[in-house]
């Protein structure tokens, strides 16, 4: 989920890290706690911090313990990518790419995902690989887009992983890619197996079939 695992600092828990983690288990814990949630990270938000920010930004854009309002959380996320927070630049990215809040615009959603990708952010690697595959903001590059999924395929990235084994299999190099389809169910989610489970439903290859049904019977354990 983009942005929604709150990273620690490496030398020890300080009042902020402390103050994103009550956040976060107010949050996967659901319901009425999700108000919570918000509240925690609003206290952390306050000494600057970009990652507190942009959960501001994700509990507004998706109506977490407070009513959705998507033209807010792009403002929270801009104010995040501007303290340099790499999901807040794939979030406000995502938001150009839909036209959700802000004005739909490719181009600005491709900068950003760049931005994004420069900071190691591994998903936007899977974004700008579908940009190049479409030529959307860019002319169209297939190699391009090949590299990219590569890259985040190799960096643990659950689409990456999914649309770098669709093009080995274009290219019929079955074996390879059954092994990232595979691969793909280690670091995926419930839309994520969804998805897979849709596209490789009817294809003629029973061990993709099985890796279909096996990708729907995740999707089901996590609802």
């Amino acid at each position: 989920m983009a942005g929604a695992a709150v990273a620690r600092s490496t030398d020890g828990p300080d009042i902020i890290d402390v103050q994103l983690a009550l956040g976060q288990q107010c949050l996967d814990r659901g319901g009425a706690e999700r108000a919570q949630a918000v509240e925690w990270f609003r206290i952390a938000a306050r000494s600057g911090d970009a990652r507190a920010v942009n959960m501001l930004g994700r509990c507004h854009e998706h109506g977490w313990g407070v009513a959705a309002d998507p033209v807010l959380a792009a403002a929270y996320y801009r104010r995040a990518a501007e303290l340099g927070d790499a999901w807040a630049l794939f979030n406000l990215a995502d938001l150009h790419c839909r036209g959700v809040g802000v004005p739909a615009d490719d181009a600005e959603a491709y900068r950003l995902y760049a931005a994004a990708a420069r900071r190691g952010n591994v998903k936007a690697l899977n974004m700008l690989g579908l940009f190049h595959e479409a030529g959307r903001a860019v002319a169209e590059d297939g190699a391009g887009a090949r590299q990219l999924f590569q890259a985040a395929a190799e960096g643990g990235d659950c689409w990456g992983r999914f649309n770098h084994a669709r093009l080995l299999l274009q290219d019929g190099r079955r074996e390879e890619a059954l092994a990232w389809f595979m691969r793909a169910l280690e670091t995926g989610f419930p839309d994520f197996y969804r998805g897979m489970a849709a596209a490789l439903a009817d294809h003629p290859d029973p061990r993709l079939r099985a890796l279909a049904r096996r990708a729907r019977g995740l999707a089901e354990g996590c609802s």
